[in-house]
């Protein structure tokens, strides 16, 4: 048995408001727990999208009725909200920027829209991009010249990871994060397999956005490493009605499975505990200036081996892109500030045990 701090993801869809058929913020956080993630920061683009005080006040309201682990909620940068929206960002976990791929509101298109957050947004808090190949170029142009800190989101090409480098070379305030399906799933391919659908086909089950990419771009993750700052699931859940529709949403759950994946990649070799330790604690914490959970732990039997089973899970969406997947490494308690929050498989942490980060100072946290 080996001891973990709690965990942070950085990169979660909680799908309220808007669409708590998928998942809510019960569920959402009991999935975490079960994962050893004592620590979740919400993304905005829910239905309403989270950009100003209104939605960010119905978010955390809902938060803080039924979240069981701590959390904190992103702002979206909107074309009109450039000034207003950084007024709240002390409540925040940060601004999430959308440049590429999302729907309704919080699309920037025009890159004269990005301006006001750059020059606005407080630069002790995070802009988070989504943004892709050429997009985050120009995102990474921009920290360059307002001089600020941009976090890259769920990269998943070799070109973007050799640009990072690059950009970290010569000294750009960059960051990135990766999601386990980049690096453990492939883009289809007669040597790549991927989850089955309806019939034993992909289909839907394999569209995420970004795109599952090339046996090359996965390499080239694996092999920069060093360059990768934090992992992060990007858990986007969607039912399987929806994934195996004619017309699926993008996004996998990752929240249950993205431990016992990086800890077999600790037993084959390909990974160690200290990657884990500072790509899913410390260097979030730095990044997004987050407090410390003080009493808070995660107990890990790292020989347990098993097989993800969505049966198992914890999620509103009920279902993996892992089903099936052999692994190594099982969550057995979690401690949250002094309490168990979950033992063997139970959840016992209750709706409301949970406290936004952002409302909280060091002192308070204990």
């Amino acid at each position: 048995m080996i001891r973990l701090p709690g965990l942070i993801d950085p990169h979660v869809h909680v799908r309220e408001p808007g669409q708590t058929h998928k998942e809510d913020w019960d569920t959402v956080t009991q999935s975490a727990l079960a994962g050893g993630v004592t620590l979740i920061l919400a993304m905005p683009n829910t239905k309403p999208p989270i950009f100003d005080a209104a939605t960010l006040e119905l978010a955390l309201s809902a938060a803080k009725e039924k979240a069981r682990c701590d959390y904190a909620q992103f702002l979206g940068a909107g074309a009109d909200n450039g000034r207003s929206v950084s007024a709240l960002a002390e409540k925040s976990a940060g601004l999430k920027m959308y440049l590429d791929s999302t729907f309704g509101e919080l699309r920037l298109n025009d890159m004269t829209l990005w301006m006001p957050h750059f020059v606005n947004f407080p630069k002790h808090l995070p802009i988070v991009l989504h943004s892709e190949s050429r997009t985050m170029a120009a995102g990474i142009l921009f920290a360059a010249m307002y001089d600020r800190p941009v976090h890259i989101a769920h990269i998943s090409l070799k070109e973007e990871i050799l640009l990072i480098k690059a950009a970290k070379e010569k000294g750009i305030k960059v960051t990135c994060e990766v999601a386990p399906h980049h690096l453990f799933l492939m883009k289809p391919s007669p040597s790549s397999p991927l989850p089955a659908g309806e019939g034993g086909k992909g289909g839907g089950r394999t569209e995420v956005r970004p795109r599952l990419a090339t046996k090359e771009d996965v390499a080239a993750l694996w092999e920069n490493l060093d360059v990768i700052d934090c992992f992060a699931t990007d858990h986007a859940p969607h039912t399987l009605t929806e994934k195996d529709s004619e017309t699926p949403p993008p996004g996998f759950p990752g929240l249950e499975t993205m431990l016992p994946l990086l800890l077999t990649a600790v037993h084959d070799g390909r990974l160690t505990m200290d990657d884990i330790v500072q790509k899913l604690y410390a260097n979030p914490r730095r990044i997004f200036n987050l407090p410390e959970q003080k009493e808070t732990y995660v107990e890990v039997d790292e020989n347990a081996a098993y097989e993800i089973h969505a049966a198992n899970l914890h999620s509103r969406c009920g279902w993996t892109p892992f089903e099936g997947w052999r692994v190594r490494g099982k969550v057995r308690k979690v401690v949250l500030r002094g309490k168990i929050a979950f033992v063997d498989g139970k959840i016992l942490a209750k709706p409301g045990d949970g406290k936004n980060v952002r409302a909280m100072t060091e002192s308070k946290v204990s």
